[in-house]
């Protein structure tokens, strides 16, 4: 059973890697990087001996008391020092408003320390700030002006001693600190300008018009724009961004270059894509773009990704975009070349949950990006709730201390240290691979919209924006006054730049766009179905049998130096009875072998959620676990030509599902599949389902082929462990949006999957997949039914073969039931009934249904029978189309429905309930006699057309 091609996944780092330790091993444990240096440094002792040596070098006194003394003041500045790289940050200057109140610490005082009237003496510092000995006075000047300036430095929660050191000598090294060369300065100028006027010119042009403008913090510009500067020159090549409506036209427009007559275009109620591409659109301040900008020769690519009204809900898909361009760029190991950086407002950062899941996958096996540069825009405001009332905790921006990301606070008004700011978050990046958070302080010039009045509710704060000069003013006069520019040279600036403006403005009224942004790059090949009934069509989807057999021996070879546990021993055993005898194949093995036949076929498969690997019903077991070591096996990753990866997420349904789609969104190439541990936690993801899986195509013309696995299927598990609520997916069904399945057939499962990557085009699609079914006698497939041209059913036939002009009552189900419903029918020997499975959704195979309803010429009633209570489920969406279905068949019969009562609960939490229910259900669907009324089951019966 020996298999020389093992692929072995460890705990920590990219699937193929060796594996250290035990999976439950933490590996930055012991931490790294502790006080112990500086516990040392404040030893009495050692401080004695190092003034000792200072002394004597230095040509001091060296008397004992002196000495002494010498220590003693010492150990107070080395503490002066400390609390100042860890609390300095309190006392910065930061509000430009001079709003937030502020008062220095007591522990950042000279008399806390003991130094009042002592501002002279000389202590021995041992190199601090490039001092071997100088004075109080000196010391606290430096101090005040490296931590309690226009930029505020939160790192001292990080363990790590080399990244401390690294942003520490950032900070107190003179030639590291905020500099930049006259033309450095005039293009921050020209920036800021740039900035302010065009929020000035959509203010003039489009008055009242929405378009949550800058306005107020306008420095974000040139510090992004250095962002792009200075990651090029460390090797960043693409940048993705995602933010919020803040400020987001003037990105699109400064930073990402979009077209102004574009934007001005889409400000007159425009398109920016062709009017025969369709779709709903969306509002401007939603839209995304791509480009390229180039600096210093250097060309990187930029995305800006769609964003719904849902604050925050685009941090994940930027993420999980990030990763598979860094899996395309092979760029997984270094994380060097792709770039996240997520642009937040403050109150949205502090308040959303689902800032703290991103920040909790940073670091995952599977889903790390190698760190993401936050920009907080700090308007010190959320729509019109204050800070007090909008967080328990000082800033923003507390939550990422969580995973000991540093924090740089700055001042605004200030766009020499928001730049600044940024030159140091990008070189931090690129070095440590590890997230940092930039929270600039500004203010909101207007109220939450241009049409919004925010005196209601901060008059204060209002009335002391009015009398703010604009950033550009205070800049301007600044480098005036440091002799830098000219009177005049902005002046210059904004005539130059408003000129381009009107020119734009003019060419926006005759702009029409000739080509839609969608299908390049990556989806080069893949397009959007002409119609309907193009997405709708089979598609042969069955594999050679050297492949398949090929498969087998693969999901059935352990290598010799491996040990399974026992059970899992049985399941292979099985499993390669099932090859052998080319029968009995699961569900289980079936989805193995579609992955596995992609995989060779050069696809990438990337299966995520939470207990993945192993499956939440131990029935995968796409990952084995040696019991020895903990060492990993994966058999699929074995294969060549393509990629396979499963990985155990963190405890998240909305970030987690988020980051897929974004993969998915990156990568067509790759099968990329979230699964829920029960499918009723996916309504932990509601939002992601909604906005972006649902609707991402019709809005931003972003098709997507994300798969859901969705465990459904009625136990007696209680109300959590029963229902995926189909019903939500397929009130969201329109335009061909996506695609809702509920099978029950493993070989339907494999080509549903191999389908899904062999069209040339992607949707999205849902799977209702089952718990039961997973080992249920019934719900097997034979080797043929995977072999040659063989393909996806959209219905499933009766397993009894009965004439069609016998059959009286027609059942029609989905799901787990139809099982139920064929056991019982088969046991009272019921010979005209018959039962067919619809095993995809939507779209709905209405002319399929029709072609079989008209083959039964003696049909009297058609039954829909579900397991969900009656408001949920597929009733209300299936009932009208399957009565057109008959309509077209010629026998104008309404559908019976069959199945629960309508509840609240999804279902019942006692098992002995549910038994009585589900048996009612399935009687009533067949049409037999004594169903007790406490089973709480309903059956509404319709007259036929020739009857109403």
């Amino acid at each position: 059973m020996g298999n020389e091609n093992h692929s072995f996944l460890p705990e920590m780092g990219d699937q193929g890697e060796a594996q250290a330790g035990p999976s439950w091993a933490n590996p930055k444990w012991p931490l790294t990087g502790s006080d112990d240096e500086w516990t040392q440094s404040l030893d009495p002792t050692v401080m004695k001996q190092s003034v000792e040596k200072a002394s004597a070098k230095a040509g001091k006194p060296t008397d004992p008391a002196a000495i002494q003394q010498a220590a003693d003041d010492s150990i107070r500045a080395m503490l002066l020092i400390r609390l100042y790289r860890v609390r300095g940050h309190l006392a910065a200057d930061l509000d430009p408003l001079g709003l937030s109140h502020r008062d220095v610490p007591e522990d950042l005082t000279l008399e806390w320390h003991g130094f009042t009237g002592q501002e002279d003496r000389e202590v021995y510092v041992g190199g601090v700030f490039g001092f071997e000995w100088v004075t109080i006075r000196e010391l606290f000047a430096a101090l005040r002006a490296t931590y309690c300036g226009n930029v505020g430095l939160e790192y001292m929660h990080i363990s790590d001693t080399e990244e401390r050191r690294f942003l520490q000598d950032k900070f107190e090294t003179p030639e590291e600190t905020i500099q930049f060369t006259p033309e450095g300065k005039r293009a921050i100028l020209a920036a800021v300008i740039r900035g302010e006027q065009y929020e000035n010119f959509l203010g003039k042009k489009y008055v009242g018009t929405k378009r949550f403008g800058l306005d107020g913090g306008e420095s974000m510009i040139p510090a992004l724009e250095a962002v792009i500067k200075y990651g090029g020159q460390l090797g960043v090549r693409e940048i993705i961004y995602g933010m919020a409506h803040r400020g987001r036209l003037n990105v699109l427009a400064n930073v990402m270059g979009k077209p102004y007559r574009v934007i001005f275009h889409e400000f007159s109620g425009g398109s920016a894509n062709p009017d025969d591409v369709g779709g709903s659109g969306d509002v401007k301040y939603h839209l995304g773009t791509s480009t390229d900008r180039e600096f210093d020769g250097i060309n990187v690519h930029m995305s800006l990704v769609p964003n719904p009204s849902h604050l925050e809900t685009v941090d994940p898909v930027v993420l999980g975009k990030t990763r598979a361009q860094q899996a395309f760029r092979d760029d997984l190991t270094k994380h060097e070349q792709v770039l996240p950086v997520l642009i937040h407002g403050d109150a949205a950062f502090a308040g959303q949950g689902v800032v703290w899941e991103c920040f909790g996958l940073s670091g995952v096996r599977g889903y790390s990006t190698g760190g993401c540069i936050h920009f907080v825009i700090n308007n010190q405001i959320g729509f019109t709730t204050s800070p007090q009332f909008a967080r328990s905790s000082p800033y923003p921006s507390d939550v990422a201390k969580g995973v000991q990301a540093p924090i740089l606070h700055v001042n605004g008004d200030d766009p020499e240290a928001v730049t600044f700011a940024c030159k140091l978050a990008i070189e931090y990046r690129q070095k440590f691979r590890r997230d940092i958070v930039i929270d600039m302080w500004c203010y909101r010039r207007f109220g939450h919209n241009e049409g919004d009045e925010p005196s209601f509710t901060q008059p204060l704060m209002y009335d002391r924006i009015r009398k703010h000069p604009k950033v550009s003013t205070l800049y301007e006069g600044r480098l005036l006054s440091q002799g830098e520019i000219e009177e005049g040279y902005a002046q210059g600036l904004i005539d130059e730049f408003t000129g381009l403006l009107s020119e734009e403005f003019e060419a926006a009224k005759s702009y029409k766009s000739n080509k839609a942004d969608w299908f390049g790059g990556r989806w080069t090949g893949l397009n959007k179905p002409a119609d309907p009934e193009t997405a709708r069509r089979s598609i042969d989807s069955g594999i050679e049998d050297k492949l398949f057999d090929s498969l087998g021996r693969t999901l059935t070879t352990v290598p010799d130096d491996l040990t399974i546990h026992k059970t899992l021993g049985r399941v292979i055993d099985a499993k390669r009875a099932m090859f052998e005898t080319g029968e009995g194949f699961d569900w289980a093995t079936a989805e193995a072998l579609a992955f596995g036949s992609l995989v060779t076929e050069g696809y990438g498969v990337r299966l995520s959620g939470q207990d993945s690997g192993r499956g939440t019903f131990s029935q995968r077991h796409a990952l084995w676990v040696d019991q020895t070591d903990e060492r990993k096996y994966i058999p699929l990753s074995t294969l060549p030509h393509g990629k396979f990866e499963v990985y155990d997420s963190t405890l998240s349904e909305y970030g987690v599902l988020g980051f897929e789609y974004g993969f998915a969104l990156a990568d067509p190439k790759t099968l990329v599949m979230w699964e829920a541990q029960f499918g009723d936690f996916a309504n932990g993801a509601q939002i992601m389902i909604d906005q972006y899986i649902a609707a991402g195509e019709v809005k931003w013309l972003r098709a997507n082929g994300l798969v859901m696995l969705l465990p459904h299927g009625y136990e007696g598990q209680g109300p959590e462990h029963s229902s995926a609520r189909l019903e939500r997916f397929l009130q969201l069904c329109a335009n061909d949006n996506i695609q809702v399945c509920n099978i029950t057939v493993p070989a339907n499962y494999f080509h549903v999957l191999r389908r899904q990557m062999l069209r040339p085009f992607r949707k999205p699609l849902v799977i209702m997949t089952p718990k039961s079914l997973l080992r249920h006698p019934l719900a097997k497939s034979e080797r043929s039914e995977f072999i040659g041209n063989s393909h996806f059913r959209r219905i499933v036939g009766d397993t009894t073969e009965l004439p069609d002009e016998d059959i009286r009552r027609l059942v029609l189900c989905s799901g787990k039931v139809a099982y139920d419903l064929i056991e019982r029918r088969d046991r009272e020997e019921i010979k005209d009934i018959s039962i067919v499975r619809i095993e995809q959704l939507y779209p709905f195979p209405g002319e399929a249904l029709t072609k079989r309803l008209e083959r039964m010429t003696n049909l009297e009633e058609i039954v829909w029978c579900q397991e969900e209570p009656q408001n949920n489920g597929a009733w209300f969406f299936v009932d009208r189309l399957i009565e057109q279905a008959s309509l077209a068949a010629g026998h104008n019969l309404r559908p019976i429905y069959a199945g629960r009562e309508v509840a609240a609960s999804p279902a019942t939490g006692y098992a002995s309930r549910h038994q009585m229910q589900q048996d009612a259900l399935v009687s009533l669907a067949l049409d037999l006699a004594n169903v007790g009324k406490t089973a709480k089951v309903t059956i509404s019966r319709r007259k036929n057309y020739q009857k109403a």
